[in-house]
């Protein structure tokens, strides 16, 4: 009996030490030949070259280019810009030019026979024009400024829904770009974790065979691998997904043949709220869009009052209009006075009075005054939810701060405490199922860290939505 107990103390001297080295060769050199995934996912294929490195700015950069929706926004404030400049341009003198031949039917030759024209318009038979004309148009619209300044605010809008557009850009593109780098990491944890499952049930079975453990410890070891199998599996989905939704926001073709900088252990700090407030006070898009709707209602109420004030032009046509085309010629009517100079002008200048209209003038003003007022309410509404939108996503970010630095600490302890139980394991204090909780809370805590990173990210991605970049 004494020495069937030492022989038993030996084989689990033996065992422990066999799984000890076994641990110690698998944390200190990788395995030779890394698990694979069970499925093979299809892949679209990517130029034969090496792949890309795209650091963040890089992708925001790239899906500036060739976001549709994005872009669409640009075209509206390209346009828009147009519009001032027509706008402008309407409000100044126009000039143009025009050249025209009257060929009219006359009385015939004859001494008794005027040489003149048949239609009253026309005082000789041909009559040539050669006109300079010169055009201002005074209507409210032009010496109040309001379509001028109308098509101003309507393009600093445009540039205010741009600048919204661009940060919500940014954001998705963050969010995306880090979910990716998230992917990868969790893929690799995955990678490592049946891995080590792999070999616990390896160990397992070399200790059942030596009679050490019950059988009990190898299914619940198999378990473990193939539930780590399938995690493996899982986690080579996800990152494979996110690197499609990635290389839509970042290449005209599709192409997966790029690689992205893994950055998130080195998040940049939070500013100071105070900080924040004063930036997201000069720098807030959604609150300029709403300051220039107000100023675009304060406008058509100032045309729409405008349109009671009368509407002045003048027009000033400067050449020849003369049966020849000369500087000088006789004139039909006159031929006793010899060549006279054909070189003149006339002016024509008008006023236009609004009377009556029946009343839609004034109910146009009515309308502008309501529009003006529900812009106000607008405004005020952007202003307090905005303030709230600060704190709130400042507040995330505080939260998702404090989260990654907990989720560090707590990863780090799940991985001492996977050594210890694989320890107390090893000495026969602890079971099967305790290595394995231990090995699954170990990847938990991985996977929190991983998504607490990118979570910290996305956040101040979002935060620099109301206070542009810090």
């Amino acid at each position: 009996m004494h020495r069937s107990k030492k022989m038993l103390a030996s084989w689990i001297v033996a065992g422990v030490a066999t799984f000890a080295c076994a641990s110690a060769a698998q944390q200190s050199a990788p395995p030779s030949t890394a698990p694979q995934p069970s499925v093979q996912l299809e892949a679209p294929g990517g130029p034969a070259q090496p792949p890309v490195t795209i650091t963040l700015a890089d992708a925001i950069a790239r899906a500036q280019k060739i976001n549709a929706q994005y872009l669409s926004v640009v075209t509206d404030a390209k346009n828009a810009h147009e519009n001032t400049l027509q706008t402008r341009d309407a409000m100044l003198p126009q000039a143009s030019a025009t050249s025209q031949f009257l060929g009219t039917e006359g009385y015939g030759p004859g001494p008794d026979r005027p040489p003149i024209g048949r239609f009253v318009t026309n005082d000789g038979v041909h009559v040539y024009r050669a006109w300079g004309v010169f055009r201002q148009d005074l209507s409210p619209a032009t010496y109040l400024g309001t379509g001028y300044n109308s098509a101003k605010a309507a393009e600093a809008l445009a540039n205010a829904q741009t600048e919204i557009a661009r940060r919500g850009l940014a954001v998705t593109v963050t969010s995306n770009y880090y979910g990716l780098a998230a992917a990868q990491r969790n893929y690799a944890a995955a990678q490592q974790a049946l891995s080590e499952a792999q070999h616990f049930l390896n160990i397992t079975r070399d200790l059942e065979q030596k009679g050490l453990v019950a059988h009990a410890d190898v299914l619940k070891a198999r378990i473990q691998s193939e539930q780590q199998q399938q995690d493996f599996d899982q986690a080579n989905l996800a990152m494979e997904d996110a690197r499609l939704n990635l290389s839509v926001l970042l290449f005209p073709t599709l192409n997966e043949n790029f690689t992205v900088v893994d950055d998130l252990d080195s998040a940049p700090a939070l500013p100071a709220f105070s900080d924040m407030q004063d930036m997201a006070g000069k720098n807030n898009p959604d609150l300029r869009v709403a300051m220039e709707t107000m100023r675009e209602a304060n406008i058509a109420v100032t045309a729409a009052k405008g349109a009671f004030l009368p509407s002045f032009n003048i027009e000033t046509d400067y050449g020849i209009e003369a049966n020849q085309f000369a500087l000088r010629s006789v004139n039909v009517e006159f031929p006793e006075d010899g060549p006279l100079p054909n070189l003149g002008y006339f002016i024509t200048a008008g006023v236009t009075i609004p009377v009556w209209d029946w009343g839609s003038l004034r109910s146009k003003l009515h309308q502008s005054e309501l529009d003006q007022e529900q812009a106000r309410i607008e405004l005020s509404q952007t202003q307090r939810q905005e303030v709230a939108n600060l704190y709130a996503d400042y507040n995330d970010a505080t939260v998702a701060r404090n989260a990654m630095n907990v989720s560090r600490q707590t990863a780090s302890d799940a991985a001492e405490s996977l050594r210890l139980t694989e320890l107390r394991y090893q000495a026969g204090e602890s079971t099967a199922v305790d290595v394995v909780d231990a090995q699954n809370t170990l990847t938990q805590a991985r996977t929190a860290y991983d998504d607490a990173q990118v979570h910290y990210r996305v956040a101040l991605a979002t935060l620099q939505t109301l206070t542009g970049p810090f």
